[in-house]
């Protein structure tokens, strides 16, 4: 692995043909390498969802994957570091950050149901594998925050296009119910087209430890 401490390891504003080229050597090192991935971040959210441009490359793998992706990447020229044993690797070359992420907000894993739902797609001329909107939406939902509204924003966008399989989308959202709930109704506040009875099941879930639990004296069970 070609770790390079004394390197910034933070994005460049490059040209559009530049960040296409890195993102190409960096899919056929992952590829070349046999290594299950899928695009997360701004390239999957403009294929699903609103366009717009990003500067990092974000690929999700599996935990026991992710040195060897730093491996492949090093391979193909990349500068690599161990940036957060708990979430993040990166590399970078000529000033595209690649951002290796195996554990994204919330305790979501690429998993074998997640990676049976990826498609190949096409992005400015580039074939890579993106995770399902569905999946998608339940990562930027549960990853936004105060300093990135732009993840919020994504959602909105993927739930405003995409054709969603809400019966999946429902399942993968369970251990986030209170964000995925929270999106859905800002969507319908915002005319987009969400099923209520999505909303009621996420609703449902986040009932369920009450409805589980006894009443508590003095209160009137419903």
């Amino acid at each position: 692995m070609r770790a390079v401490p004394d390197i910034s390891f933070e994005g460049w504003n490059v040209d559009e043909p530049t960040f296409l080229r890195m993102a190409k050597e960096a899919i056929d090192a992952i590829d070349d390498a046999g290594i299950p991935y899928a695009f997360i971040g701004g390239i999957a959210s403009a294929l699903h969802g609103r366009p717009r441009w990003t500067h990092d490359v974000d690929i999700f793998v599996r935990p026991e994957d992710a040195p060897r992706t730093l491996d492949a990447l090093a391979g193909a020229g990349f500068a690599t570091q161990r940036t957060d044993s708990f979430w993040l690797f990166k590399g970078i070359k000529a000033g595209v950050l690649v951002d290796v992420i195996f554990r994204s907000t919330g305790d979501i894993y690429l998993d074998d149901e997640m990676l049976a739902r990826t498609s190949l797609e096409e992005f400015k001329g580039l074939r890579l594998r993106v995770v399902a909107p569905e999946d998608l939406v339940v990562i930027k939902a549960v990853v936004h925050d105060e300093k990135t509204p732009r993840h919020w924003f994504d959602a909105l966008g993927i739930v405003a296009r995409a054709e969603l399989d809400w019966d999946y989308l429902i399942r993968r959202a369970r251990r986030a119910a209170r964000r995925v709930a929270s999106l859905l109704l800002y969507a319908q506040s915002n005319d987009i087209a969400v099923p209520a009875s999505a909303i009621r099941s996420l609703i449902d879930v986040i009932l369920e430890p009450e409805a589980a639990s006894p009443a508590a004296p003095g209160r009137m069970s419903a």
